[in-house]
């Protein structure tokens, strides 16, 4: 043997030596010996489990609490968009009259004034809420005697009428219906179309009836 050979002996040692083992698993080797290998089971219970979770971790969609009906029926008559004139120029707001009643003889009527609409029904009705007042009413759900009143420039009649049902326009049909008022004619004695006005004289006339 010469020392070449020996030389390149030696270097075939060295470098078998210093290549990294590779590590043979049992599954690795019965693929390479042609065996069928048994994958790992994936649980899926857990993922069926997440799908019907809410991201916030309760039952509703939120965890929103459901909200509360009120008692009162409300029915908006008249809405305005209304200017103020400031130093930096006018300011627009919205102007929400509203109505509010029970149906069993309790009735109000508030107006609201905001930048955003639905702000302005809130305060509308609460003070609405805060000019409740309660009629006096018969078994048949009508009035006593006829009564009136004026508000403004809006001037109203109510007389009760048996069996006639409620015969009323404008904003006085709506109080009164609000209020669970029937078996009455209205009118209205003046040409002024003002909403609100015309529901306030219709408040005021109730306020006047005897119990």
């Amino acid at each position: 043997m010469t020392q070449t050979e020996n030389a390149t002996d030696k270097a075939e040692i060295v470098a078998a030596e210093a290549a990294p083992v590779a590590v043979v698993t049992p599954s690795v080797a019965d693929a390479m010996a042609g065996k069928p290998v048994a994958r790992p089971a994936f649980n899926r219970g857990n993922r069926g489990s997440l799908r019907g979770r809410s991201p916030h971790g309760r039952g509703s969609a939120g965890g929103r609490a459901p909200r509360e009906r009120s008692e009162f029926d409300s029915v908006t008559i008249d809405a305005r968009r209304v200017a103020r004139v400031m130093a930096g120029g006018r300011r627009f707001n919205f102007s929400i009259a509203v109505v509010i009643g029970d149906k069993k003889g309790r009735v109000g009527v508030g107006l609201g004034k905001a930048a955003d609409t639905a702000l302005a029904i809130e305060k509308a009705t609460r003070d609405a809420k805060k000019n409740l007042i309660t009629i006096p009413r018969t078994k048949n759900h009508s009035i006593r005697h006829a009564v009136g009143a004026k508000f403004a420039s809006s001037t109203v009649e109510i007389r009760p009428s048996p069996g006639r049902g409620l015969v009323a326009g404008s904003a006085m049909r709506t109080v009164l219906d609000l209020g669970g008022v029937t078996d009455v004619v209205t009118k209205i004695s003046t040409r002024s179309k003002n909403k609100l006005t015309i529901a306030r004289a219709t408040v005021a006339a109730l306020r006047t009836l005897r119990s």
